[in-house]
């Protein structure tokens, strides 16, 4: 096969991809688009919780991050003229991908329902290569002749109870799926049709980079459709009230597709928005971190870049102003001295390598005896985006004994990687953070007890999930105070990610400071504590 043929069909195969990622989101929501099943099915709202914010990685063949796709619960409240929930999706291939075979950049916003799942209005921006569409549809109106499906006739109306993919995706997470369920549904997106058959065939253990989960099972055949239906597609979710899809496979003559969950942050979002609040003509869609905003529909304004009020979306409120610095005291074992020190400070928000962003810096010195025994002085500085706190540099100084080291990392959120500047690139999730920037992220999680987040953390260039869970509340005695805190056990999916028994005391109040952090090492015990607690604490 020559260098030409060898290249048409890596982009035929990336067209594939392009279509199959579609089908596997439209076969994922088969569930939902059967009508007579689903209007007398429960309503679980489970799903539909703001800040949810899913990642994945997408493999295919022999590239094993071909491409990313994220979900997002955006915001709840007035929107449009009507209560809403604001579901975002967006699906891009990445890295050498994107840039040699085949480029997909594709957002979709889509309003629901909160009730009963049912969209009410859709934005869509394609871009597959030299293709560039733009779509907004009004479930409520006639179709315009920029939305009109082949099948549509002029002035027609969506029919009742229609589903977008989006939309669909979320109404099968808040079904029962129980196992032995079989539906039977029409399945229609733009003109293609599709008959599916899903069947939920039972449990399984599911292993994926995010870790072991116990999952439901869901079997998509598509009749009448031979090339459809030779995708075999599987769908896994997590066997809880949120039915998270943690990983979607299906087969291809020139490979295998896994769609698999890489992060997953259950951030709580604002309060709903009452009935009684006046929305704003045209509200601000925040768009998923990493994102690209999707452009204003051709004819109406650009939105203002601050929601114009409190039916906009937005992300939630850090817990943590420019200007905090927090200092820390190490202690080794039974010992009243300190070994070590460690001084966290939040630099002005500015402009930082042409970015809007946060200086986030770090000092961590051994002190007295812990000096004698092993130097370290280590330096870390990360600029992070200021609305969602993943960094895009880190720069790092690092005196540990005799080993120096000094990496400066540029990461590429949108692309999935980092870059040294020894030139290693290394592939990661979208949404990956670095040591100090997940420890300021953690503090917007949701830390209810029983809660569990997964993230991207790299480290020693190499990607790997930090597990944190939030094991339960009660009081914490620092400085002689007793001070609400919730305790979080920190955790890798290593095969020994938790052979330092990390564990972190965050305070209950608003500002989420971290306030004691402990650990097991050859040495013995290792403990952090806050050395200033804020008098609001006490």
């Amino acid at each position: 096969m020559g260098r030409g043929d060898s290249l048409f069909r890596g982009v035929f195969v990336l067209k594939t991809l392009a279509a199959a990622l579609a089908t596997l989101c439209l076969c994922a929501a088969a569930l939902a688009q059967a009508r007579g099943d689903v209007g007398g099915s429960p309503f679980n709202d489970a799903p539909y919780r703001v800040g949810e914010h899913l990642t994945y990685t997408v493999a295919f063949s022999n590239f094993p991050t071909a491409a990313h796709v994220e979900l997002l619960v955006a915001g709840r409240g007035q929107l449009y003229g009507r209560e809403g929930v604001e579901l975002h999706a967006h699906v891009e291939t990445i890295g050498v991908v994107s840039a040699a075979l085949y480029a997909l950049d594709n957002t979709y916003v889509t309003f629901v329902d909160p009730a009963t799942g049912l969209p009410y209005r859709a934005q869509r921006v394609i871009r597959e290569g030299a293709r560039v569409e733009d779509v907004t549809r009004d479930y409520s109106a006639p179709l315009g002749d920029t939305a009109m499906p082949a099948t549509q006739t002029a002035g027609g109306a969506a029919a009742p109870g229609t589903y977008d993919l989006l939309a669909a995706l979320y109404r099968l997470r808040a079904l029962p799926l129980a196992p032995g369920a079989v539906y039977t549904l029409a399945v229609q997106n733009g003109d293609a049709a599709y008959n599916a058959e899903v069947r939920v065939t039972g449990r399984e253990t599911v292993k994926t980079n995010v870790g072991s989960s116990n999952a439901v099972v869901a079997q998509v055949r598509v009749r009448g459709n031979d090339e459809a239906d030779a995708y075999r597609v599987r769908a896994y979710f997590t066997d809880d009230e949120r039915h998270v899809p943690v990983l979607i496979t299906a087969r291809h003559p020139a490979g295998e597709i896994r769609v698999e969950l890489a992060s997953a942050e259950m951030t709580a979002g604002p309060l709903p928005v009452t009935a009684g609040a006046t929305p704003p003509p045209q509200p601000f869609v925040t768009p998923p971190p990493g994102a690209t905003p999707t452009p204003p529909t051709p004819g109406h304004p650009t939105p203002a870049r601050t929601p114009a009020g409190p039916a906009a979306a937005s992300l939630p409120e850090l817990p943590f102003r420019p200007g905090e610095q927090l200092n820390f005291n190490f202690f080794l074992g039974a010992n009243a001295q300190p070994v070590g020190t460690a001084s966290f400070q939040v630099r002005p928000r500015a402009r930082y390598f042409n970015r809007e962003g946060l200086l986030l810096t770090t000092v961590l010195q051994t002190t007295g005896a812990g000096q004698t025994l092993f130097p370290v002085n280590d330096r870390i500085s990360t600029y992070v985006d200021a609305a969602t706190l993943l960094p895009f540099r880190t720069e790092l100084g690092l005196v540990e004994g005799k080993r120096q080291a000094r990496w400066i990392v540029s990461a590429d959120q949108n692309g999935g990687n980092a870059l040294f500047d020894d030139g290693t690139r290394v592939e990661m999730p979208v949404g990956t953070h670095d040591l100090l920037s997940v420890f300021y992220a953690l503090r917007s999680f949701d830390l209810t007890p029983g809660k569990r987040n997964a993230v991207s953390l790299l480290v020693n260039k190499r990607p790997r999930l930090l597990y944190i869970t939030a094991l339960q509340r009660g009081p914490l005695t620092l400085g002689g105070q007793m001070i609400p805190a919730v305790e979080l056990s920190l955790a890798t999916n290593d095969t020994d990610g938790n052979r330092f028994n990390l564990r972190l005391w965050v305070s209950t109040d608003s500002r989420r400071l971290p306030l004691r952090l402990t650990a097991q090492t050859p040495l013995g015990p290792l403990r952090a504590d806050l050395a200033i607690i804020p008098t609001s604490l006490h």
